[in-house]
């Protein structure tokens, strides 16, 4: 057992906190049993497991590291000092797991399936790692075949984002795309309906016929969908509001309208009258 915050293997996988170690290892860091079980339901790349046996006291935590030895995965066993040096959580359930990153290729997207309704979102810039793991959460729940990330949006396997996806970073495809390969692929779908986002459009996001496949466009939390973007769009669509505030948060926003989509595609009508 590790006891000391010290320790090389320690410091690295605190380290994992910054994007830069992140970047260069291409590791990311799960904390808690929720997580570390969807990792395993998910079949992510596990490298190591790191468990505090004092903290770990659930059948389930217990169960999870007997699947890590069955599956030869390397067990690291820290002392709760230590493990409390690189947790993140408040109350930690002592176990977590070192796992390699999974960003999808663009060359293995299914952009030819005819028999099944598609949802694509793209995001542009988007700055807050919360917002993002929300996002892909609801990207979860709806079905969305694709995240896009787009320049300058911030890393999907922060320790904020991580977290705030409840699993569902195991689950959603990400790409990392830049605006030439995002026009690749609005080029390859003849039949892609493009809607952007912005609160000053005339279209009411409740009430627009989404197609089948549909390219879901949202801006960054301060400066909106670019101009680039919006020229890109077949539709520009908002979320009517009535009180004093003129946005709502950006994963609040995206989730409404990724439901209204999977509703429409899901034959669930709302009554407009």
């Amino acid at each position: 057992m590790i006891t000391s915050t010290s320790n090389p293997q320690v410091k690295f996988l605190r380290s994992l906190h910054l994007a830069k170690h992140r970047s260069e290892s291409g590791l990311f860091l799960v904390e808690g049993l929720k997580l570390v079980g969807q990792a395993f339901d998910s079949n992510a790349e596990i490298q190591q497991i790191i468990i505090s046996p004092e903290w770990l006291i659930s059948d389930y935590g217990k169960s999870l590291v007997d699947l890590a030895i069955k599956k030869q995965i390397d067990i690291l066993e820290l002392s709760t000092n230590a493990f409390e040096s690189i947790a993140r959580k408040d109350k930690p359930q002592g176990i977590a797991a070192l796992a390699k990153q999974n960003w999808r290729d663009i060359n293995t997207l299914n952009l030819n399936d005819e028999n099944q309704k598609r949802i694509y979102l793209a995001i542009e810039a988007i700055q807050n790692p919360g917002n993002l793991g929300t996002v892909l959460r609801t990207c979860d729940a709806t079905g969305v075949s694709a995240l896009f990330l787009l320049p300058n949006s911030t890393d999907p396997y922060d320790p904020v984002a991580v977290k705030a996806s409840m699993g569902a970073i195991f689950t959603t495809p990400i790409f990392k795309l830049d605006y030439a390969q995002l026009a690749q692929i609005t080029r390859a779908l003849d039949d892609l309906s493009i809607i952007g986002t912005s609160d000053k459009a005339e279209q009411n996001a409740f009430t627009y016929p989404y197609s089948d496949n549909t390219l879901l466009l949202i801006g960054s939390e301060r400066e909106g969908l670019s101009a680039q973007l919006s020229a890109l769009c077949h539709e520009m669509v908002r979320i009517p509001m009535i009180g004093a505030c003129d946005s709502l948060n950006l994963s609040m926003a995206t989730g409404i309208i990724l439901y209204e989509i999977f509703n429409q595609h899901n034959g669930i009508k709302r009554n407009h009258d």
